[in-house]
């Protein structure tokens, strides 16, 4: 015959069981559903760029705003969690091989969260992210960088004051100023 110690063991160690499984099963619950609300959706994505742009025009999905003269287009899809926001910047014929070899390592030490691509003859300035996983203080700062790599585009081409080390700017080289005429959209 078993002790008293021995049967509260046997009793108690499969309700033990039971109710750690119980606790897991709430806390990813509560975690899954907390995320599930935080999730970034076209109509959070609309308010934030009507309250921040001087005029926007569009509608969920699609949208062309205006920062201080800079022209933006975001796009989402949530069927496909994809979205971007994305600014043009120049024609491409107006761009001398070594204005796109910056650019290109801008991408690497100065162009931080955006990126400057070339599509239909523009070179734009980038961001791209899954849409379900941006928060919204990264949105802000997304349409910031790109912001700052538009109009830094030729000086500094720059989307933030954080720069990772890398080669030296060649200093012989002639500096090209930043007069070009954007092609609008």
């Amino acid at each position: 015959m078993l002790g008293i110690r021995s049967q509260l063991r046997l009793k108690t160690k499969p309700t033990y069981t039971k109710m750690k499984k119980a606790i897991l099963l709430l806390i990813l619950f509560i975690t899954f559903n907390g995320y599930a609300q935080n999730e970034m959706t076209q109509e959070k994505l609309d308010s934030i760029y009507t309250k921040i742009s001087d005029s926007i025009e569009g509608s969920s999905g699609r949208w062309q705003f205006k920062v201080k003269d800079v022209v933006f287009i975001a796009i989402s899809d949530s069927t496909h969690n994809r979205m971007r926001i994305i600014s043009p910047i120049v024609e491409t014929f107006k761009l001398t091989e070594t204005l796109k070899e910056d650019a290109l390592v801008a991408n690497f030490h100065t162009a931080l969260d955006v990126k400057y691509a070339i599509s239909d003859d523009i070179l734009w300035s980038v961001f791209i992210h899954p849409l379900k996983e941006l928060s919204e203080d990264q949105v802000y700062n997304a349409v910031k960088q790109v912001y700052f790599a538009n109009i830094t585009f030729g000086t500094s081409f720059s989307s933030t004051s954080l720069v990772f080390p890398g080669r030296e700017q060649k200093t012989d080289k002639e500096e090209e100023p930043k007069n070009f005429i954007k092609r609008k959209i």
